[in-house]
């Protein structure tokens, strides 16, 4: 009669691979099913938002949930994460104070103590008292005379590299360093495909697509679900939507309805001269969608940066923003955003808006404008659900009996959503109680550092982004 896997995941994005390395895990048989010919092919990330220093509009209660989550994260994926911290800043020209960051920073300190406490591995992002550093323009000045270190070791040096390239006259003071690290999405996927493919308890089923999804509940059959592809049939038990912003196609061929936004965003690849030692993540904060939205430099290795621009000319785009409609569950983009989403990109519109990004992060580094276009651009798509575009936590859904709706937002959050399913189906009787857990999972723990440095230059290359872009700036063991 044909294997009945106890859990279908539609969608190889970072929460359905989340998901299936966590059942796989548990011994848990599992299927995932992704379109594409490799596993996480959804929209960037390059920030482990261990804090969420990034918003300054969000609530404290997601800061702490985005510390934690970050944690757990970094935790599974060691050799995704770039050791290097966060440069955040407030121009001149912004209404909002550094106080305010300074006092929610002192707040995080005390929730990572706390976190430490619960579990002294959670110490990732060194000590409580080296987690946030602030900086008057007494200390710039003093800095300015300390030497370019190639690869620095301190909040200290990092400031000190980082103050010869930007113009303190443009922000407010103080600055602050926190340990907040880089992402890498390459390293990350490479990881997550190694080890799925190498575990009996998980299906990977690339350049997949599904076709139809057919409920059988109710048809006293010893599964839920079918799950249809172009050649075959599969049986699962309990179904997981990971589909990423397309998550209302699914619900809606379920007859279900749920309010969202999906959003197109992209950023830009550029190529700098070579200088003498590594600076941080830049973060130059503003208000999203006007002409001085947030600007954010993110290095990599051999002179590439990624660059974001919180405007309408450079990562936002008219139209980019969609909420679903009264009866139409999944938001449609117009067509030009389709064909991006698709690959299909106008040369001229990539070297302009590369261009305006350059131009945008020089006002505040001013050197940066001999930059050029390093590359095609990194683009995606993601849902938020509901109505609410400052949620940074979003989690999952279950609309109906053995079926899950993944709704993440930020990437931290995929691991929080796994495990919930999980519960879910031992709620539902799917499976059996899982009495012992852990936070580590052997599956990626078995997947070696070259495995990972092979695989992840394979997907770079094979995407036609630089291959430096899937290698760390501060090396691993």
């Amino acid at each position: 009669m044909g294997k009945i896997y106890n859990l279908g995941i539609i969608g190889g994005g970072v929460s359905g691979v989340v998901t299936a390395l966590q059942s796989s895990k548990y011994g848990i048989d599992t299927i995932l099913f992704e379109q594409e010919k490799s596993l996480v092919n959804g929209p960037p990330f390059c920030h482990l938002h261990a804090g969420g220093n990034l918003y300054t509009d969000i609530s404290d209660e997601q800061c702490r949930m985005l510390m934690k989550q970050s944690i757990d994260m970094a935790r599974l994926f060691p050799q995704s994460i770039d050791e290097r911290p966060t440069f955040i800043s407030i121009p001149k020209s912004e209404k909002y104070e550094v106080d305010k960051i300074a006092s929610r920073l002192e707040m995080l300190v005390e929730y990572y103590k706390e976190l430490i406490n619960e579990d002294p591995d959670n110490e990732i992002l060194g000590t409580p008292k080296a987690y946030y550093k602030i900086y008057t323009k007494g200390d710039l000045l003093d800095l300015t005379e300390k030497p370019i270190v190639k690869i620095p070791r301190s909040a200290d040096e990092w400031m000190s590299n980082t103050i010869k390239y930007i113009d303190p006259e443009k922000l407010k003071v103080p600055v602050i360093i926190v340990q907040e690290y880089g992402w890498n999405l390459f390293r990350f996927g490479a990881q997550a495909q190694l080890a799925l493919s190498k575990t009996e308890k998980c299906s990977l089923k690339t350049n997949t697509t599904v076709t139809n999804i057919i409920d059988v509940r109710n048809q006293n059959l010893d599964y839920n679900w079918e799950i249809c592809t172009k050649d075959k049939v599969y049986k699962v038990n309990y179904l997981v939507n990971s589909c990423g912003f397309k998550t209302g196609e699914i619900d809606q061929s379920l007859h279900l309805n749920a309010k969202r936004l999906i959003e197109f965003k992209a950023a830009y690849i550029s190529k700098w001269e070579p200088i003498p030692g590594l600076i941080p993540e830049l973060i130059f904060h503003g208000e999203r969608d006007t002409p001085h939205g947030m600007a954010q430099l993110t290095p990599y290795c051999d002179d590439y940066y990624q660059l974001h621009g919180m405007t309408k000319d450079i990562t936002l785009f008219e139209n980019g923003l969609v909420q679903s409609k009264v009866n139409e569950t999944q938001p449609k983009f117009n067509k030009g955003i389709q064909q991006k989403l698709c690959g299909a990109w106008e040369e001229d519109e990539v070297k302009i808006r590369t261009e305006n990004a350059i131009e945008f992060v020089a006002k505040f580094v001013p050197s940066f404008k001999s930059a050029t276009v390093g590359g095609p651009p990194l683009f995606g798509a993601q849902q938020i659900p509901g109505e609410d575009l400052s949620l940074r936590v979003g989690e999952v859904s279950f609309p109906c009996k053995s079926y899950a709706r993944s709704e993440i937002v930020k990437v931290s959050s995929a691991l929080t959503v796994a495990n919930q399913i999980i519960n879910k189906m031992q709620e539902e009787n799917i499976i059996p109680t899982i009495h012992t857990k852990s936070k580590q999972n052997r599956l990626l723990d078995d997947i070696s550092k070259n495995e990972i440095d092979k695989l992840a230059c394979e997907l770079a290359v094979q995407r036609n982004y630089p291959e430096a872009l899937s290698r760390l700036m501060i090396k691993r063991n």
